[in-house]
């Protein structure tokens, strides 16, 4: 039998919208860590009909955090940094999902078989890979998951 993307996907997963503050969605990742009991740092976005508009992960919420000239940090003698996480986090409670998540956002059906998914997970170094079917989400699969689908497979064998 072939293991698809229906076979390693969760069906339990949040979505943030658009309109929300970085701030919020945050907030959200939090809330969903908590109820996973691990940690989660990406999370799809859907706009009011519920159709994927977008991913947004922990690398992009970092992008906006991070001071733009820091590259000049090593060369410059005297930074005052005071106040910098301060500003930079307070800047989270005004910029929207929306303005920086990821809009071309890789998806697969849900009869993609799991190498094809473990393929596109390594090759563009994607963690999660949404399953679509009619633009509607079925689920999301996990690079975590396809692991431990595998691994299990593995011992199964023996």
């Amino acid at each position: 039998m072939a293991t698809t993307a229906r076979d390693v996907m969760t069906t339990h997963f949040r979505t943030l919208r658009p309109e929300m503050t970085i701030h919020q969605a945050v907030g959200a990742f939090e809330a969903a860590s908590a109820e996973a009991g691990v940690p989660v740092f990406g999370m799809v976005v859907v706009d009011e009909d519920d159709h994927l508009v977008g991913m947004l992960s922990m690398y992009d919420i970092l992008l906006l955090l991070r001071p733009k000239h820091i590259h000049l940090w090593g060369e410059l003698r005297e930074i005052d940094t005071t106040g910098l996480v301060t500003e930079t986090v307070r800047r989270t409670k005004t910029v929207q999902v929306g303005d920086i998540m990821t809009t071309d956002v890789v998806t697969v059906p849900p009869d993609t078989h799991v190498f094809k998914v473990l393929d596109i997970m390594i090759s563009r170094h994607i963690r999660r890979i949404p399953v679509v079917e009619e633009d509607r989400m079925l689920g999301m699969a996990l690079i975590s998951r396809v692991f431990r689908v595998l691994c299990l497979r593995m011992v199964d064998s023996e």
